[in-house]
């Protein structure tokens, strides 16, 4: 594909990532985790929460729109800066009894190695 017929635009396919498939399993996680959560919160920490965890894959498939690696590093930190959000959710709503042990540490982990490979993949595209 190209624009005025000179500048190539390489479009990735967000799905081939599995940074992506794995923070769209962590969504399809916290959903479930916090219907749980009282009423109450329905559009206070409930809505952050699941925000925060869908903000991470919609902002790779963003970035993968994107032209360049530039503009994919972007939207890779913003995917990390969501990631770190909804890590502190988890521990928020653990603290306050919404979310039980074992879950809480469920999504911890997905959390963190969402994390992880969202900065390798960072440095993959970083040089420096």
């Amino acid at each position: 594909m190209s624009i005025s017929g000179d500048e190539e635009v390489e479009m990735r396919d967000f799905r081939e990532l599995k940074v992506w498939e794995k923070a769209h399993q962590l969504v399809l996680r916290v959903y479930p985790a916090t219907s749980t959560f009282p009423t109450s919160e329905a559009f206070g920490i409930t809505a952050q929460m699941r925000k925060a965890a869908v903000s991470i894959p919609a902002n790779i498939a963003e970035g993968c729109g994107r032209k360049g690696d530039a503009e994919l590093a972007r939207f890779m930190q913003i995917a990390m800066g969501s990631a770190s959000e909804l890590e502190y959710y988890v521990v928020l709503t653990r603290d306050l009894g919404f979310l039980p042990e074992p879950t809480a540490s469920e999504v911890a982990a997905h959390v963190v190695e969402v994390k992880r490979m969202l900065g390798a993949f960072l440095q993959k595209l970083t040089p420096g």
